[in-house]
């Protein structure tokens, strides 16, 4: 423990208390050993320590000697400096006794020099007001306004307060009072200018320059700060006057163009005002030049788009081109939202530095709503006047009210026809009547804007005045109107509440642009669907007119198409174009397109009434009647042939071979029994009105057929397309009758119930296509047995001469089908031509071997003539099918039975099996027997029990 003690350095105070420590341990031990060890021990320690420091002092001698020199000198220099302290203190000592003796001296010397500093101040700011008129000319000439206007408030300030006396400077304190009054003018002229020319201009550059802007451009919208250290500090105000905490400087850089940054020139400009106490004036001159300075935008775009037309502007006024008023709204459209936003600035700085000690009264301060108002004004007039809107309204046509009729039944038209009712004459029109009149005031019963001094007459009268790019017209609308919503949706949105140019354009489309489509559509249609009165029918001249065949290759149909059908079919296109123009009215323009489609489908009923009806006689001919049959139709319908000529799902024509050639035959027996039981009646032969015997007729249908199928599958395109439209994206499955009516994005949206009312108006099209074709399909059959019935009924087979010719009426018949084959080749198309023709053989067949029943007697010379007549019908039928009809090969093969006795055709039907029916061998043995009298009647009778019996025979081997 001794030696730890030992190495342990010890300090003075350390020392004393380790020595008072021993001394206490010596003096209060009782005990001699103890004490003589802690004497020992002591003494040890003291040797060790003593041996310490002398080792310690031999090592360090050179640093100890160090010390020693550097204090010798720290102690030579604090004795100077007492003595040096000690000389001071006696020398102030001294000098104090001395100014005292001076001091009225002293003080006069002090005033002087106040006096001097006083009138030396004065003279630098006397130069420096002398400087002011050079410098502020300078700082206007750079737009450096903020500068000049502190520099001419100061100079004001110290004219009227320090320098108020110096008469050297009572002219130049004139001519500052006088700039500082006028400089809000120039300011105020500035701020005009960066609204309605500079705002515009850099929009412009920025919608016909390059995609990206310079730097400069962009500093223009904001993009930079303006900000630098040569800087005018503003007078504290919040720059966002939603945040009222926030505190920002708008500096003004004499370093930079002060123009680069619009927003940051404006601040400038309305903190020079604000400084010049001149706010409220500047505020409401801004809100009186809003109105005049758009008109004279407007002028200035019109006669920009004038110079890009390359035109005058006396021949552009006179043409219909909508698209330089669509090039003229967008360019104007661009420049107001411009305009807008450069108020909306104007308006940020007007709260930021409007204080209460500065309130601007309430019909200075203007907001938003009054400068959207007055760029609705002037739109609505400028509107006003393109759409032409007093002609349209003064003259408008307004559409039927009334557009749902309930679902009709295609059979009415079919029916009994009931004797028409006089014409209505029209005795007065309430057009003319004050009520009427009164809409020529529309413009002045619109929404009214706050418009005080230039009112909506005022400025139709300056716009009218302006030159015109297209001419007026209520149809510009279209063009114009998608641009013109996205502009109003952009008002609304700034305004919160509903514009009044929206109103605008909803009355006008409503009051005025939809009679006048109506109108258009009327007149288009009553021209394409004109009632021929010298002709003396009611048959319109349009189913008698075709396209020419230059027009029918441009639209790529295959055959002449009615001229009323493409008519009515441009005025739907013209229609559906204005569904997606204004797709906000696209139901009204669809329950339009339904009106024209009702209108035309009742006029081609009534075409068609006409041709298969006998004037004003109840009776129509025979294949309309079966046309209309609703089982001699379904029949006709279900029969391969028809369903081939209906095209399949993916566009493509069905296969003709749908069914075998016995199924078919077996069909073509039906139809051909169907034919017959309903035609050949005893002794009766088809009257002559009961068929069309013009076969200018049978073209007319055709053409009837051909247009309108063409023409219900375009409206059936369009129903689709307008049903996937309306469709909502997030509910494909919807039914169409649950479907809300909306416009999603750029679709048109139409009603489930117009829409459906279009769809039945494309079926009854249709079936009135499918019923002419049936009219045709069951006219050439009407016609055969128009021709064939009488051969049979009335012609003789039984003269002693043999007759080289056909028959007469054989004649004919091939003459109707050679007629009919004419006009319906150039007609159809080759599959409904086909469709028309085939089976006919078959046909003919069954009516000439059925009207063996119908012969008297019948020779050899008899037998030859049918043959011939048979023969001169398949020939004819071979040259307009371009098949042979083997059909007719079998009508002969019949006939030339009758070479042979009874009991050899029964021999031959026991041997071959039957290749007729039974009642046909029947009446082939009952006209043998007919024809030779010589046998008895129960010869007769046996032959018929005998060729019973084969028959059954025949069927229950068959079995």
């Amino acid at each position: 423990m001794a030696s730890d003690e030992s190495k342990t350095p010890i300090s003075s105070k350390g020392s004393s208390a380790y020595l008072m420590s021993i001394v206490r341990t010596l003096s209060s031990s009782a005990d001699f050993e103890h004490r003589e060890q802690e004497k020992t021990r002591i003494e040890k320690a003291f040797r060790e320590s003593d041996k310490r420091l002398g080792e310690l002092v031999a090592n360090d001698y050179q640093n100890v000697t160090k010390i020693l020199q550097s204090f010798s000198k720290m102690t030579k220099s604090i004795n100077d400096s007492r003595e040096k302290i000690r000389k001071i203190k006696e020398d102030l000592s001294s000098c104090k006794t001395l100014l005292h003796f001076k001091r009225d001296e002293l003080r006069k010397l002090w005033r002087d020099g106040v006096e001097h500093k006083a009138v030396l101040s004065m003279l630098e700011q006397i130069e420096q007001i002398k400087e002011v008129p050079d410098k502020m000319d300078n700082f206007i000439a750079k737009k450096h306004y903020l500068h000049a206007t502190d520099l001419i408030v100061q100079a004001v300030a110290k004219l009227e307060g320090p320098l108020a006396g110096v008469d050297a400077l009572r002219d130049l304190k004139v001519e500052l009072i006088s700039r500082k009054e006028t400089l809000h003018e120039k300011l105020i002229e500035e701020l005009n200018k960066q609204i309605y020319v500079r705002a515009v201009q850099t929009q412009s550059m920025q919608r016909s320059g390059s995609a990206r802007l310079s730097r400069k451009d962009a500093s223009v919208w904001g993009l930079t700060d303006g900000t630098s250290n040569n800087a005018v500090p503003s007078r504290g105000a919040p720059t966002d006057p939603n945040k009222s905490g926030v505190h920002s400087e708008v500096t003004e850089d004499l370093n930079q163009d002060p123009t680069e940054n619009l927003t940051h020139f404006i601040n400038i400009l309305m903190e020079s005002l604000f400084v010049l106490r001149k706010l409220p004036e500047a505020v409401e001159i801004t809100k009186m030049r809003i109105e005049p300075e758009l008109l004279s935008l407007v002028s200035k775009a019109t006669q920009q788009i004038a110079e890009s037309a390359g035109q005058q502007s006396d021949s552009l006024a006179g043409q219909s081109e909508p698209r330089h008023l669509l090039d003229l709204l967008q360019l104007i459209f661009q420049q107001f939202r411009c305009i807008a936003a450069t108020h909306q600035l104007i308006l940020n700085d007007v709260r930021r530095l409007t204080t209460s000690s500065m309130p601007l009264h309430a019909d200075v301060v203007y907001d938003m709503k009054d400068v959207w108002s007055n760029i609705q004004a002037v739109l609505q007039v400028l509107l006003s006047e393109y759409l032409d809107v007093r002609n349209s309204l003064s003259s408008r046509q307004q559409a039927p009210s009334d557009f749902d009729e309930p679902t009709m039944d295609i059979s009415m038209y079919f029916g009994k026809k009931r004797p028409g009712k006089p014409k209505k004459v029209t005795l007065f029109r309430f057009d003319a009547s004050l009520h009427a009149l009164s809409t020529n005031s529309y413009i002045e019963d619109t929404r009214q804007f706050d418009a005080s001094d230039v009112g909506q007459q005022s400025l139709l009268t300056l716009i009218s005045k302006q030159q015109k790019i297209c001419k007026p017209s209520a149809f510009n609308i279209t063009a114009i109107y998608k641009p013109l919503k996205a502009f109003i949706h952009d008002i609304e949105d700034a305004m919160e509440s509903t514009a009044g140019l929206q109103e605008f354009i909803t009355d006008f489309v409503q009051n005025a642009f939809l009679g006048q489509v109506h109108q258009r559509v009327s007149q288009s249609i009553d021209v394409a669907t004109r009632v021929d009165e010298e002709e003396g029918h009611k048959c319109f001249d349009a189913l008698r007119n075709v396209i020419d065949e230059k027009v029918r290759r441009e639209m790529g149909v295959p055959r002449p198409l009615l001229q009323s059908t493409v008519t009515v079919d441009e005025s739907i296109g013209e229609l559906q174009e204005l569904m997606l123009a204004l797709p906000d009215y696209a139901d009204q323009f669809l329950t339009m397109v339904c009106n024209v489609l009702r209108e035309y489908r009742d006029k081609c009923h009534s075409a068609y009434r006409d041709i298969v009806q006998h004037g004003s006689d109840d009776r129509r001919v025979i294949s309309a009647m079966w046309a209309k049959d609703e089982d001699i139709s379904r029949f006709l319908r279900s029969l391969p042939s028809w369903h081939t000529l209906q095209p399949s799902a993916d566009g493509k024509e069905l296969d003709g071979t749908v069914c075998s050639e016995q199924e078919m035959r077996a069909l073509n027996s039906k139809e051909a029994i169907i034919l017959i039981t309903n035609l050949s009646t005893d002794e009766t032969l088809i009257p002559q009105q009961e068929i069309i015997t013009d076969v200018t007729q049978m073209r007319t249908v055709a053409n009837v057929h051909e247009s309108l199928e063409w023409f219900a599958s375009r409206l059936q395109q369009m129903a689709d397309s307008l049903a996937e439209q309306s469709r909502p994206a997030l509910a494909p499955d919807l039914p169409a009758s649950e479907l809300p009516l909306q416009v999603i994005g750029d679709a048109v949206s139409v009603s489930p119930k117009t829409l459906e009312s279009l769809r039945s108006l494309v079926k009854d099209f249709r079936d009135l296509a499918e019923v002419c074709l049936l009219l045709l399909h069951l006219e050439v059959r009407v016609h055969c047995f128009y021709y064939l019935l009488p051969v049979a009924k009335q012609s003789n087979y039984a003269g002693p001469i043999d007759d080289l010719d056909p028959d007469s009426n054989v004649l004919k018949l091939n003459k109707d089908l050679s007629s009919m084959e004419e006009v319906l080749s150039q007609s159809l198309q080759p599959k409904k031509f086909k469709y028309i023709f085939e089976t006919l053989g078959y046909l003919v067949a069954s009516i000439i071997i059925s009207s063996v029943q119908f012969l008297k007697k019948i020779n050899e010379n008899g037998i030859k003539k049918m043959c011939r007549n048979i023969l001169a019908i398949q020939q004819n039928l071979t040259n307009i099918t371009m098949t042979r009809e083997a059909d007719l090969d079998r009508a002969r093969q019949f006939y030339e039975l009758l070479y042979l006795s009874p009991d050899d055709v029964l021999t031959s039907i026991a041997e071959k099996g039957p290749q007729f029916t039974g009642s046909e061998y029947d009446h082939l043995i009952s006209l043998y027997h007919r024809s030779h009298p010589g046998h008895p009647i129960p010869v007769q009778e046996a032959r018929m029990k005998r060729l019973r019996e084969i028959m059954e025979k025949g069927q229950s081997e068959t079995v």
